[in-house]
């Protein structure tokens, strides 16, 4: 007998199953969950019956909940003290060969856990009284679990080739579980990969998704591209793997470095937006490749090419086209910074610009940067990481000063068209642009005094006078609350 870790709602459930009187059970992800001593909140039970009537009848002994019945597909879901359950009546299913979709026909337990996708999803726990707590195992997935094994209940060709998404989340149980996928399982992935074609692209991106946030990423891309599912979906980043060799000089695997770096990024922050800009950092290396006799392998350009292609990927994938998608170019656009920085004297007016130019992002920019150094020199590695945190000194030192990080200039375009009374044009835009620009150098402070002189010095030099004092624009309090 299998001891759930809460028994008292599988009590109330089985309540209503002595009422009925028809073979249920609790099946998948939670069963599996017991033997990984995981939590888990999500409950799925499978009555030999109608799920709906036995959801209803649930709700009642819990006090009346709500119960969310979804007809078409025979399933009703209800909440009770943080527990998500759902209910669904034992099904058998059979598919076309141009749809993920299956005909459905009521069934038995035993047709119910044919169709599950791994052997580890295909446990089943009674909750009939008469067979309280035994456990229903026909493909042996307690011992795959304990032997860390993904397997397919049936024919791994046809369990694949009915449900391609499965494939993904072969890939994607086998990252987060850190478990190996058996071979013959492996094989049919590779067999059946083009079947992913008929998966529509958000269900693909959402298990890429979930192995991007795994504690150790590059494990399922490293499925991925083995298994030829990448090159299906993603086949820009497939294309980073590989080395070219001239006048016996190469360079680095990107793929494999690519990877290296999003698992430094997963060690320090679960920021999956963050961890997909790592993804993408140098999504672009294979079209700026090129080899100068004498200085060897460049790729000059290829944060800004990256920049531009981001939105393309983000379509392509059915990533979200807003704020998240400009975080992500931003930090590809910018990755190169610090790293320049940190080879070199760190001066003020470089730092400032950078902060300027990744504004709130620049901590996690930093966190990129910083993960973006995988060589196998360790003095190099250490004097960059050295130098990086110099770079950080700085940039809480002129922030306390400067007040840079998501600057606001001092004077607007409104103010200066006010002050010389123009209208909007090329002046307006030569004096804001060099206060802004004298503000980042340190040439002038971010102050509206210092800006307000050298607005009328410059106003002079274009021919303007001043038709307003200052006064009549000094902001309330000292800066400008507007950027134009």
């Amino acid at each position: 007998m299998v001891e759930f870790i809460d028994n008292s709602i599988f009590k109330k459930i089985s309540e209503a199953v002595q009422e009925i009187d028809k073979p249920t059970f609790v099946v998948g992800g939670y069963v599996r969950d017991i033997f990984l001593k995981r939590s888990s909140m999500d409950i799925d039970i499978v009555v030999q019956g109608s799920g709906i009537e036995l959801a209803q009848l649930v709700a009642k002994k819990l006090g009346n909940r709500k119960v969310t019945v979804f007809k078409r597909f025979g399933t009703a879901q209800l909440k009770s003290g943080g527990w998500d359950i759902e209910f669904v009546g034992a099904r058998k299913e059979s598919y076309g060969s141009d749809s993920r979709k299956p005909v459905v026909e009521e069934g038995t337990i035993e047709d119910d856990q044919r169709r599950r996708d791994f052997t580890m999803n295909a446990l089943a726990i009674s909750l009939h009284p008469q067979s309280w707590g035994e456990l229903v195992d026909p493909f042996g997935g307690v011992n795959d679990i304990k032997d860390r094994i993904i397997r397919t209940p049936l024919d791994p060709d046809q369990t694949f080739s009915d449900d391609p998404l499965r494939m993904m989340r072969a890939v994607r149980f086998a990252t987060q579980l850190n478990f190996d996928i058996e071979r013959n399982t492996f094989e049919a992935i590779s067999r059946n990969r083009e079947r992913l074609k008929i998966v529509s692209q958000e269900r693909i991106t959402d298990e890429l998704n979930k192995i991007l946030l795994a504690r150790r990423p590059s494990t399922g891309f490293m499925l991925l591209e083995q298994t030829g599912l990448l090159q299906q979906f993603f086949p820009e980043f497939a294309n980073l793997k590989g080395v070219e060799k001239i006048d016996g000089q190469h360079h680095k695997d990107v793929f494999y470095h690519t990877l290296q770096v999003v698992d430094n990024v997963a060690e320090k922050s679960d920021n999956l937006w963050l961890r997909w800009a790592a993804l993408l950092h140098d999504i672009a290396k294979p079209a700026t490749k090129k080899y100068i006799k004498g200085q060897g392998w460049t790729f000059h350009g290829h944060e800004f090419m990256g920049f531009k292609m981001v939105p393309k990927l983000f379509k392509q994938l059915k990533l979200p086209l807003n704020d998240k998608m400009k975080y992500v170019q931003k930090l590809v656009q910018l990755h190169l910074r610090p790293i320049i920085l940190s080879s070199d004297d760190v001066t003020d007016s470089a730092v400032r610009r950078l902060l300027f130019e990744a504004g709130n992002d620049v901590d996690d920019l930093m966190t990129l940067c910083e993960a973006d150094i995988t060589s196998k020199n360790d003095h190099k590695v250490k004097r960059y990481l050295a130098n990086f945190e110099l770079v950080r000194q700085k940039m809480v030192e002129i922030e306390e000063k400067d007040a840079i990080r998501n600057f606001q200039p001092p004077i607007t375009g409104e103010m200066i068209m006010s002050v010389f009374n123009i209208a909007p044009g090329r002046s307006v835009g030569i004096i804001k642009d060099t206060i802004k620009e004298a503000i980042l150098d340190g040439k002038i402070s971010n102050d509206f005094e210092e800006a307000y002189e050298l607005m009328l010095r410059l106003g002079s030099d274009l021919g303007l006078s001043p038709y307003k004092s200052k006064d009549d624009i000094r902001p309330a309090n000292g800066r400008s609350t507007k950027v134009n």
